[in-house]
């Protein structure tokens, strides 16, 4: 089945902030730690966590008690701010990438479609933020834990 997916990079930037969103605001936490947890490669986490402090989404604190914290309050970072952090800006087809200009605009009879979905995967990336999030047990449909997190 072909899928359209969110990128193991973004997925495990994702997985990393709401780690770091479910500890004690003043508790560091090293890469290790995160990637054991999350069984991500630590190594790629490393580089991912580099795209967030960039991104303002994460700070580091050197020293003993050093590691990783969210930057902001989990309510202020969106899934859409962890995306673009790492990945850039989000587009669901070429198309709707700002730089790009198709040749077959003019006649194209799917940009509406493209551009809808679109709208709606911006929407709910934006809107979600990581304080909305809550743990789904495996019986729970997809469906049913996205109109949750809306």
């Amino acid at each position: 089945m072909g899928l359209m997916q969110i990128s193991r990079k973004a997925d495990y930037a994702l997985r990393a902030v709401i780690y770091l969103s479910l500890q004690e605001p003043e508790k560091s936490c090293s890469a290790g730690e995160i990637a054991a947890y999350q069984s991500v490669p630590q190594k790629f986490l490393e580089k991912i966590i580099r795209d967030l402090i960039r991104g303002g989404l994460v700070k580091s604190k050197r020293g003993w008690n050093g590691g990783y914290t969210l930057a902001r309050p989990s309510g202020a970072i969106s899934f859409r701010d962890v995306i673009e952090a790492v990945e850039g800006p989000i587009a669901v087809n070429l198309c709707l990438q700002p730089d790009h200009c198709c040749e077959h605009l003019s006649r194209c009879t799917m940009f509406g479609v493209w551009n809808e979905v679109q709208r709606r995967v911006l929407d709910v990336f934006t809107h979600t933020t990581l304080a909305d999030l809550k743990p789904v047990s495996c019986a729970v449909s997809v469906s049913s834990s996205l109109s949750s997190a809306a």
